[in-house]
């Protein structure tokens, strides 16, 4: 039984809330549904020189020569995913994903892969967030072009097995400019707080033990707004070393209302979200507006 030692980029992509997947279209539809997405995944795969290593449940686990190859499937796998039918139902709306991937050194064994970069790009899928690619300094080093200037850090961890931390980073595949503004007399006041984002008779709390928290149309979010003038997946809010901010990644923008002060759109950009207000997306809400999401900081 052949062995050999090389360095890959491991990519685990994962299909988010699969459980609801089926509690929404039954055993049958639901199964049929992800069989449909692995072999979005496979195709994608295969185009950018991978190899399809295993595939479990609703995850699939992969492996490319190098790291622009892995980025470049992940994109790919989120922009198919976008444009996927199913049957004849003109009301489906096509499940997101977390992807994770890390490029090191393994063992390729009996047509598997074994080692620490497997461990990382698993922990790297855990971390991320529906719609996020997640990746390690290590895959950002030898990412080239574009792809490179697509990534930004946005954490640090320990890993089990692996002494220190290490970095986290996004890659951001759904273009947009990346604007942060903090008031910096916040700061102290937002250290080890929680948000609470309420909308109807859901309560949502995002805080360093739960880091993001998804607004959109689709049954899927963490929040869900049922207008039309809301994207699928709308917006993000993430708690971020104390601060938390709001990502538009919707086509009619998102409205943010602080306390006190007057309206702002932002459209694929960000603002951070301080004291307590509103968030309308597509459209301008008031506090007593069904499709309104109020948030507030709590100490």
């Amino acid at each position: 039984m052949s062995r050999e030692s090389l360095t890959l980029a491991i990519l685990f992509a994962d299909i988010a809330k699969s459980t609801t997947i089926y509690e929404i279209l039954g055993d049958k539809k639901a199964q049929d549904l992800i069989a449909g997405c692995m072999s979005i995944f496979k195709k994608a795969t295969l185009k950018n020189k991978g190899t399809v290593i295993k595939t479990i449940g609703d995850e699939i686990m992969c492996t490319f020569p190098g790291a622009n190859e892995a980025v470049n499937a992940a994109i790919e796998m989120n922009e198919s995913l976008e444009g996927m039918t199913f049957g004849d139902d003109p009301g489906f709306v096509p499940p997101n994903i977390y992807v994770g991937i890390h490029y090191g050194p393994v063992i390729r064994e009996a047509g598997d892969v074994f080692g620490d970069a497997v461990n990382v790009a698993a922990r790297m899928r855990a971390l991320a967030k529906q719609r996020q690619i997640f990746t390690s300094e290590e895959t950002v080093a030898a990412l080239t072009g574009e792809l490179k200037d697509a990534a930004s850090l946005v954490d640090s961890t320990t890993i089990k097995g692996k002494s220190g931390k290490i970095d986290i980073y996004e890659v951001v595949w759904e273009k947009q400019d990346v604007t942060v503004m903090m008031d910096d007399s916040f700061e102290s006041m937002l250290l080890r707080s929680r948000m609470e984002l309420r909308h109807a008779d859901v309560v949502i709390d995002v805080d360093e033990t739960k880091p993001a928290a998804s607004l959109g149309r689709q049954l899927h979010n963490d929040i869900v707004v049922n207008d039309g003038r809301a994207s699928r997946s709308h917006a993000r809010v993430e708690y971020r070393r104390g601060k938390f901010v709001l990502i538009d990644q919707s086509a009619n923008g998102t409205y943010v209302i602080v306390e006190g002060k007057p309206s702002v759109r932002i459209t694929r950009d960000e603002t951070p979200l301080i004291g307590k207000g509103l968030i309308g997306l597509g459209k301008e809400v008031k506090p007593d507006s069904p499709e309104a999401i109020h948030f507030a900081i709590k100490l």
